[in-house]
């Protein structure tokens, strides 16, 4: 039979070396079926093939980010979007003309360096929306939000919470709430109660945010999403359209999970559509550093980061054993070094061979002893480069002054872990950043944002481009068990296919940050085409 598709690029990066070098690449029915060049395509064409010619395009496997919420993050970038936001004054003056939703004012991806030395607070913000505008503003780790006093009352807050989770209602010295709540147990509490979109709308917003994901050169992406119904919404949009992305979704464990819950996820594993499944659980060892909730070897500046999310560490073993029993792969939050330890620890005790399905997310502060850890008990990290846009290279940031300068300069560690050995796959987390990856791939190697004159953060650990690419290809596959069905441009692997204007192992990394994506093609489903 004669392929669906040819693509022919001058050059191609296949990350396989079985073949290094070629220029032709054949996709019939979502694998691809041979890969050669010229003459090879002119041979495979039949009546019913297309060719898609890139010209001087460079083609790549198709980039996967690592780490993304794309359902999740509909509701968590509910309302305006406050990045731009510096200081104070700004942060009031873009909520005074900001419009509502069904009568609450919500906002997000707010920066913690905005409130300076002041504690996040209420009272900082409510004297310009009145006292009877409910407003919740999500802070840009994810893990905080700021609400007020009418938020905090639709919710039913007086004062402060216990949780299942370690979890914190912020209050004054009196136990009047301050409106700052720390982890999703707090955080929820106030969500539940907010106007939410129906399943339709949310539907086609998530339909349009995988496009525009495609758009810069995704192919699929790790979703990390928190249960809800992200199952209905990409099958909502399988009904009647592809899906433009392939998606690996890991729903959640949160701590106090039943073994009756543990069975649910496990039994969900697998359960697909066209171009998603269910593959692997997601938990959390602990929350972030600004909110003062990473689990940190030793007290951050304000005596806080001293306490896994579990209120029992070892409750979090048992469960991450129960579901390799069941031979689930897991995927743990873990940010502060003391909070890596422990999981690290824990897969350390599960069989040698199982070792290899179990990853660790986002990794914000680690010593070497730890890191070299990682390739010798073969478990996946998984990062996120641009998340220490939100710190500084002098350490003045809202990060660093938590943790100190010995901490903050082992911040994200990529080259270290790379020269490991260890495996690294590449991501954005967004919304906490953005999913362009061509930003990250960037990032990656300057450890500043493209186009800056910022200071780079620990410029020592800046990837080479390869380990960059490699971040978003091969080693994503790796770190999700899919190393022999996708990752590499070879024959029998999924057709996932990425092209850039701009070689992404040679151009300078400022100026492929804005780099043109001519196709994108995921499962053999062409999802961006620009040439």
């Amino acid at each position: 039979m004669s392929p669906d598709t040819i693509v022919l690029a001058r050059t191609v990066h296949t990350l396989d070396a079985a073949h290094p070098a070629v220029t032709a690449v054949a996709v019939e029915a979502g694998l691809i079926t041979a890969v050669g060049d010229a003459a090879d395509a002119r041979d495979w064409a039949g009546p019913g093939t297309e060719t898609i010619d890139l010209g001087d395009a460079v083609l790549v496997p198709g980039l996967v980010d690592g780490h993304s919420h794309p359902a999740f993050g509909l509701e968590l970038s509910e309302g305006v979007d406050l990045s731009d936001v510096q200081d104070l004054d700004g942060l009031r003056a873009a909520l005074a003309r900001a419009e509502r939703l069904d009568g609450w004012l919500l906002a997000w991806n707010l920066d913690h360096n905005v409130f300076g030395d002041r504690p996040v607070h209420r009272a900082l913000i409510e004297d310009v929306l009145g006292p009877d505008v409910p407003a919740f503003i999500r802070l840009y780790d994810g893990h905080s939000a700021l609400a007020t006093g009418a938020a905090l009352r639709a919710a039913g807050i007086t004062g402060a919470r216990r949780f299942a989770q370690r979890a914190t209602v912020v209050c004054d010295p009196d136990g009047t709430p301050t409106g700052h709540l720390i982890e999703f147990a707090a955080m929820d509490l106030v969500a539940s109660v907010m106007p939410s979109r129906p399943l339709a709308e949310r539907r086609d917003a998530l339909h349009a945010l995988l496009l525009d994901m495609a758009a810069g050169g995704l192919a699929g992406a790790h979703v990390m999403d928190a249960g809800g119904d992200i199952l209905d919404l990409v099958r909502a949009i399988e009904a009647d359209r592809p899906l433009p992305l392939r998606l690996r979704i890991a729903p959640w464990c949160m701590p106090g999970a039943s073994a009756a819950d543990l069975r649910r996820l496990a039994d969900l594993q697998g359960e697909s559509g066209r171009n998603w499944l269910v593959g692997g659980v997601k938990l959390f060892m602990d929350g972030t550093v600004e909110g003062g909730s990473a689990w940190l070897e030793r007290p951050d500046c304000h005596g806080e980061g001293t306490a896994a999310l579990w209120l029992d560490p070892a409750e979090y073993t048992d469960v991450v054993r129960q579901l390799d029993a069941y031979g689930v792969r897991t995927a743990t939050h873990a940010i502060g070094d003391a909070g890596v330890r422990h999981v690290l620890d824990t897969i350390a005790g599960l069989p040698y061979t199982a070792r290899g399905r179990h990853r660790i997310e986002h990794i914000e502060t680690l010593g070497d002893e730890q890191a070299m850890r990682f390739a010798e008990l073969g478990v996946h990290a998984s990062m996120q480069p641009t998340h220490s846009a939100y710190t500084r290279a002098d350490h003045t940031d809202a990060w660093s002054t938590r943790l100190g300068v010995e901490r903050a300069e082992r911040a994200w560690i990529c080259r270290t872990l790379r020269d490991s050995g260890a495996t690294l796959a590449l991501g954005s987390d967004w919304p906490i950043a953005h999913h362009d990856p061509r930003g990250v791939l960037a990032y990656a190697q300057l450890r500043r944002h493209a186009g800056s004159d910022t200071p780079p953060v620990a410029p020592q650990q800046a990837l080479t481009p390869l380990m960059a690419l490699e971040g978003y290809t091969t080693h994503a596959a790796r770190a999700a068990g899919e190393f022999d069905r996708t990752g590499r441009i070879a024959p029998g692997l999924r057709a996932d296919l990425t092209a850039f204007a701009l070689d992404p192992l040679t151009a300078p990394a400022d100026e492929f940050a804005t780099t043109a994506v001519p196709l994108t093609m995921s499962g053999g489903v062409v999802t961006n085409r620009q040439v």
